[in-house]
């Protein structure tokens, strides 16, 4: 029987040695370091990728390693106070590295939203070298999974202190520091989530019968806080219309029902076409409902029409959109149901320009 201890991995044949940490978590120098030592390699992402191969193969080789070395990670992070902003930049950037590759999970970003890190600006700085070389190996798509797996695609303005928790001065901050596309990417996501909020929000009040002058002045105020297009506001505001009701399930009701409950937020509607592209979208949200709702295939042609009268559609777009802007779904049926109402459009266009000319 062989007695000797079983010596642990090492690399380039000596152990791997950390700076100790004295009581209240300050870190000593008192311990000799390895000739093999990220903190002492040179600053810069060509190095920190050949660490990355060596840690790699260390825990492709030894698998009980993978869970202990991203719990070690977790406590580097939580003293980067500790390390001079130089280590601070290689451990960001090795950590990127072994984030692209598979090595840790993003889940051990949480540490990084440490009160006293984020207080005095370290995560921030962290971050910016960290998503650098994440970014340099993969891309923001590839990123952007990896952060939703561990629900963490909403939490990046946490970086920050409250007082500077907003979209604008995120976007400067790693704008100015040469990462537009996660600037746009959290710029989307907050996007995202004010969507959702606007159409939970348009659900409620419409449930309520709150009048529609309280709705509009919201919507736009949202539209105003959050940037968001009219023609994504248009589409919502569809969506919110449309599910407020509990349509009858027989096709030769449900068109009646459907145009009785639309005349009601027409109003509503026209405040937010006020623009062509705004118009077309709302057809083609009309065109894909009915297509959806098969009790509503019949239904098209009436809700244009409706909607033409109420001034919330007008010619130009529903031409626009029967020539060439329509899509696929439901399109035959849909196209011969419009087919005599764009002709009246088309003739009545025809009279209007030929009036105009006798004028002149």
């Amino acid at each position: 029987m062989n007695n000797q201890k079983q010596q642990k991995p090492t690399l380039s044949g000596q152990r791997f040695k950390t700076r100790k940490r004295a009581p209240g978590g300050t870190l000593t120098d008192d311990v000799i370091r390895t000739d093999v030592c990220v903190f002492s390699a040179q600053e810069d992402l060509e190095t920190m990728q050949a660490f990355a191969q060596v840690f790699n193969k260390l825990i492709r080789r030894y698998k009980y390693l993978e869970k202990c070395f991203e719990e070690e990670v977790k406590k580097l992070f939580l003293f980067l106070k500790g390390f001079s902003e130089s280590e601070r930049n290689k451990l960001a950037m090795l950590t990127g590295v072994l984030l692209a590759n598979g090595i840790l999970n993003a889940s051990i970003l949480n540490s990084l939203y440490n009160e006293n890190l984020v207080k005095e600006g370290v995560s921030a700085a962290f971050a910016v070298k960290l998503f650098k070389s994440w970014i340099n190996e993969k891309d923001i798509n590839a990123v952007a999974g990896s952060l939703r797996k561990v629900n963490m695609d909403n939490r990046l303005m946490e970086l920050f202190p409250a007082n500077k928790q907003s979209v604008e001065h995120f976007t400067k901050y790693f704008t100015d520091a040469g990462l537009k596309e996660l600037s746009e990417y959290v710029r989307n996501q907050q996007t995202i989530g004010a969507r959702k909020e606007l159409l939970k929000e348009l659900q409620e009040m419409m449930a309520k019968g709150e009048p529609l002058k309280e709705i509009s002045i919201y919507v736009k105020e949202e539209m105003k806080k959050n940037n968001i297009s009219e023609q994504t506001v248009i589409g919502i505001l569809w969506s919110s219309v449309m599910s407020c009701v509990e349509w009858n399930k027989k096709e030769e009701l449900v068109t009646e029902q459907a145009i009785k409950h639309l005349k009601q937020y027409s109003p509503l509607l026209a405040a937010f076409t006020t623009q062509g592209q705004s118009e077309l979208t709302l057809l083609l949200k009309i065109q894909e409902y009915c297509y959806d709702n098969i009790h509503f295939m019949k239904s098209f042609q009436k809700i244009v029409v409706l909607f033409y009268k109420a001034e919330v559609l007008s010619e130009e777009p529903i031409l626009k959109w029967y020539k060439d802007a329509h899509v696929a779904k439901g399109k035959s049926v849909f196209l011969e149901q419009m087919k005599k109402f764009v002709e009246w459009l088309k003739n009545a266009e025809e009279e209007s320009e030929s009036e105009n000319e006798d004028v002149e």
